[in-house]
């Protein structure tokens, strides 16, 4: 049974309902040309409504990454599972499912629509929990990191990022699973192994960036 306020049930649905709204009419005619009039007609709400919960239509549109923020011990589960497990691949197949039923709202993120502040809110979230799992991961281990920590996470989110764009922005023929093995595969054996210039059998062969 559902014992929270009807107040809070409100809330979630107004702001869902302009989160939506947001989300259709940038896609229709890009986020510039749309107007916080317009996002709240769209939603069915009062202007004054929309101001209620929205500064405005910059602040709804970050608003979508922090539920994606919210959501993140189902997306990034990676800080607990590489104590235990090492790369999995598990939390990027995480993502990529996630991406997959909420297509709408990962393509305006991901076009960085408004001034790329959603874009960057969502590349940092994803950079932080990759370093902060690459770290326990080294401190569990107890090895020293060949290259800066720092420097890997984001050369690691920024190729994950540029699949995920490509990845709902066209019909790829990839299922989430199959994307996260290609994925998973390239971070743990690296691209000379991963374009066949590297033996097959010699999965440490060094990753050069071609």
């Amino acid at each position: 049974m559902d014992m929270k306020p009807a107040g809070d049930r409100r809330v979630r649905r107004t702001r869902a309902a302009l989160r939506q709204a947001l989300v259709e009419l940038v896609l229709e005619r890009g986020f510039h040309a749309i107007t916080v009039e317009e996002i709240a007609e769209r939603a069915d709400v009062g202007r004054a409504t929309f101001y209620a919960h929205y500064r405005d239509k910059e602040d709804l549109l970050v608003g979508i990454v922090r539920d994606l923020a919210d959501d993140r011990d189902r997306l990034l589960p990676a800080v607990r599972q590489a104590h235990a497990k090492g790369f999995t691949g598990l939390p990027v197949k995480y993502i990529f499912e996630h991406a997959e039923q909420e297509k709408p709202v990962y393509r305006v993120v991901l076009r960085g629509e408004g001034d790329g502040r959603a874009l960057r809110e969502f590349t940092d979230l994803i950079r932080t929990h990759a370093e902060a799992a690459f770290r326990a991961r080294t401190e569990q281990l107890g090895v020293t990191p060949r290259i800066p920590l720092d420097v890997v996470a984001r050369a690691w989110t920024g190729e994950l990022i540029g699949l995920l764009t490509w990845w709902v922005e066209n019909d790829t023929g990839y299922s989430a699973a199959e994307i996260t093995a290609h994925l998973r595969d390239l971070s743990v054996y690296g691209r000379v192994w991963a374009t066949g210039l590297a033996p097959s059998d010699a999965p440490g062969a060094l990753d050069l960036t071609p």
